[in-house]
């Protein structure tokens, strides 16, 4: 996804964030050339105590990982508050609680076993709107089992 991103944002930086150490050498290895032209960032770290200043990034995503997170009410604060004035939070993942494929169903059985925290559609729009965000979007396919929920946060 980073390298995707850098690829897209020929005027911008890419960051990428993981609390696993190799998860971040191994993206560091795969975007070294990004890396090495200044357009790309990989720290390791965790979405809870997110390490970058107020108001920094206009676009944050999470591809296949906002299930995992520690605290969801608090993890989205932290995001928001790195989010510029009309900055964009993009949620994007292939399991949801309530999808109708059988990875999805799977996932829910054994949810006390993963520690997945699986939400569904109207919890993902809850989230983010008890977190603070506004023109919240939320698109489904329930039958792919696919998810992507959208945030802005609030112009000044």
């Amino acid at each position: 996804m980073i390298s995707k991103l850098a690829v897209s944002a020929t005027q911008g930086k890419v960051y990428g964030l993981d609390y696993s150490e190799t998860a971040v050498a191994v993206a560091a290895k795969t975007n070294r050339q990004w890396i090495a032209k200044g357009r790309v960032d990989i720290r390791e770290g965790s979405v809870s105590q997110l390490p970058f200043a107020d108001e920094t990034f206009d676009v944050v995503t999470a591809v296949e990982t906002h299930f995992w997170w520690p605290d969801l009410p608090h993890d989205m604060q932290e995001v928001l508050r790195v989010l510029k004035p009309g900055g964009t939070l993009v949620l994007i993942a292939e399991i949801y609680k309530g999808a109708k494929t059988r990875t999805a169903k799977l996932a829910e059985k054994y949810l006390p076993l993963s520690g997945m925290k699986l939400l569904t559609v109207t919890e993902h729009r809850d989230l983010l709107r008890s977190a603070g965000y506004t023109d919240i979007q939320i698109m489904e396919e329930s039958h792919k089992g696919w998810i992507c929920a959208t945030g802005r946060k609030q112009r000044q």
